[in-house]
């Protein structure tokens, strides 16, 4: 009888589970948020003001979503360049804070407020941006969602390609992709871009 428990013990202490101090990587939590909400109307906003629409991509579950909007026409218009103007709206629609039903959905937005689309510069390549910061002094989730924002921008953006932004100072502009790498994980995008040489005739 002694001999049968001492084999029950035996084989009920190898089943089970050796307690290790190595850390054990699962993988991040699984999200929760829907990173879902309703589409705007077309035409304008709900308080009359002209606008375009526009899909601007914000933060959610740590991945770049786009989400559609009808983009008010900016109310002090630093050019008369359209293209200095579209991306004047859109920088504005990255900066507002996206909306209760956005942020019910898991949304949320990096650009910093206050940052502006400024003319372009003698030189400067077609379809150029001028920002009020260095684009690589943004931070790197603020960037993407402006590079992959203005890519998808017919008002900005000429066709398939990069991204071509500079700052306010003269150093020449710089090129940067909106990549499937850049969605899924917005804060690997490289801080500096090709650069962009200067095109031999005025802009």
């Amino acid at each position: 009888m002694a001999g049968a428990l001492l084999l029950v013990a035996a084989v009920t202490s190898g089943c089970g589970i050796r307690a290790t101090t190595v850390p054990v990587d699962v993988g991040a939590a699984p999200s929760r948020v829907s990173c879902d909400t309703p589409a705007q109307p077309s035409g304008q906003q709900p308080s009359g003001v002209p606008g375009f629409r526009a899909t601007v991509e914000l933060v959610c579950g740590s991945q770049l979503v786009g989400v559609e909007r009808v983009v008010p026409v900016p109310e002090k218009r630093p050019a008369r360049e359209p293209v200095v103007l579209a991306a004047q709206a859109l920088l504005e629609a990255l900066e507002r804070e996206p909306s209760a039903q956005e942020r019910d959905a898991g949304f949320t937005t990096g650009v910093p407020a206050g940052l502006s689309a400024a003319p372009t510069r003698a030189g400067d390549p077609a379809g150029t941006v001028r920002l009020s910061r260095k684009p690589e002094d943004l931070p790197p989730v603020a960037l993407s969602q402006i590079v992959c924002t203005l890519a998808e921008s017919e008002a900005v953006s000429a066709g398939p390609g990069p991204v071509v932004l500079g700052g306010p100072d003269a150093d020449p502009p710089r090129a940067w992709e909106c990549s499937d790498a850049v969605r899924s994980r917005p804060e690997s995008v490289p801080t500096l871009g090709d650069v962009v040489r200067p095109s031999a005739g005025p802009s």
